[in-house]
């Protein structure tokens, strides 16, 4: 082997671990470990005391991307939600053995289990029959596992995806290189499992998609921005089936220019949008002015 292959390997290797499914860098905000933070209720979400009113009877389950976690994804939305009536609660799930902070990365179907066990928990503590669920990248794509395979449809009523992977990514075409580089899958498949089974083809999302994306009684909604740079091509995001509404964000607001962190972290367009989705009898139209909404 030439010696310059020795090092582009590993190096591409590790570039398209952090791109495949990146989310947000750990903030200053957040310095307690997720587990902990998670619990705190200065901010309003993870109280196992609230109580979901008539207006808002449903609490809301936050799922992160990978590479983040319960505290870091949603410091904009969570509140955003609780300041509007909500019960929210978020989770930590795909958790590898060492790695602090930095989530969703184990296989999805055990994030998925994950997944199930934490919305039968929010549903014991609030009384509710039901969850909906909003997640930001493979948060809004590992859902519909739980929905397909392991009950959920009996316990969700709506999936909210922003810019969710729900046909993995070709990362602007880089996965296309990966024969080129023999062992790299390999790699990421033994080191950061939710990183292969996000990769366009993988076995996962074969089996996750085949015989349809949906299943009844889920309402579905994914946000999508044309500047996604991580999850793409962006229309991949899209789902089909009854009870399906897909949204571009730049068609709400054209000025809108965030990409694939944005959406799902800081962009207030994007948050009304969910609001919306989560309770379409009051919603109100989004547009470029709902950024100060």
């Amino acid at each position: 082997m030439l010696p310059w292959k020795r090092f582009v390997r590993p190096v591409a290797a590790l570039l398209l671990a952090a791109a495949v499914g990146f989310a947000p860098a750990v903030t200053t905000t957040a310095t307690a470990a997720p587990s902990t933070a998670a619990q705190t209720r200065s901010s309003g979400w993870n109280d196992w005391s609230c109580r979901p009113s008539a207006v808002h009877p449903r609490p809301v389950v936050l799922v992160h991307g990978t590479f983040g976690n319960s505290v870091d994804n949603w410091l904009g939305l969570a509140p955003y939600l609780v300041n509007r009536g909500y019960c929210v609660y978020s989770l930590d799930y795909g958790q590898l053995p060492g790695v602090p902070f930095f989530h969703g990365l184990g296989p999805v179907e055990e994030s998925a289990r994950q997944l199930d066990r934490f919305v039968d928990r929010v549903r014991v503590a609030s009384g509710a029959a039901k969850v909906d669920i909003v997640g930001h990248s493979q948060g809004g794509m590992m859902p519909r596992h739980y929905l397909k395979f392991l009950g959920g449809a009996a316990e969700v009523n709506a999936l909210v995806g922003l810019a969710p992977s729900n046909r993995g990514t070709t990362l602007l075409g880089l996965t296309k290189l990966l024969p080129f580089f023999p062992g790299v899958e390999d790699l990421l498949t033994a080191a950061t499992p939710a990183l292969a089974d996000q990769i366009v083809g993988s076995p996962f999302l074969t089996r996750l998609n085949a015989g349809g994306d949906t299943v009844p009684g889920v309402r579905y909604t994914v946000i999508a921005t044309r500047y996604d740079q991580v999850v793409t091509p962006y229309r991949s995001q899209f789902l089909t089936g009854p009870n399906v509404k897909n949204v571009v964000l730049q068609d709400l607001c054209p000025l809108d220019v965030s990409e694939h962190v944005a959406i799902g972290t800081v962009d207030r367009i994007a948050f009304h949008a969910v609001a919306g989705a989560l309770d379409p009898d009051r919603a109100t139209t989004t547009n470029c002015a709902s950024v100060i909404g």
